[in-house]
C-alpha cells in the first residue's frame, strides 16, 4: 500500500472514529465511545505511516538521482 493510500484510509478511519464517539456521546454508550477513540487513534497511526512511507520514497529517489 502506498503512502497516499495509507493517508487516505487513515483519514477515513479517523472520521469514522469521531462519528462513533459523537454517537456514543449522544446515546450515552461508553463502549461505542471507546471504539471511536480506538478507530481515531488507528486512523492517526495509519496517516503517520503514510507520511513515513512518503518520506522514505523521497529519500530513495534522492539517492537514486545521485547515483552515477
Amino acid at each position: 500500500m502506498s503512502g497516499r493510500d495509507d493517508k487516505a484510509k487513515g483519514t477515513l478511519d479517523e472520521a469514522k472514529g469521531k462519528a462513533k464517539q459523537a454517537w456514543g456521546d449522544l446515546t450515552d454508550n461508553e463502549e461505542l465511545r471507546s471504539q471511536g477513540q480506538l478507530d481515531e487513534a488507528k486512523g492517526k497511526g495509519r496517516q503517520s505511516l503514510g507520511h513515513l512511507k512518503d518520506a522514505a520514497d523521497d529519500v530513495k529517489k534522492a539517492f537514486d538521482r545521485d547515483k552515477p
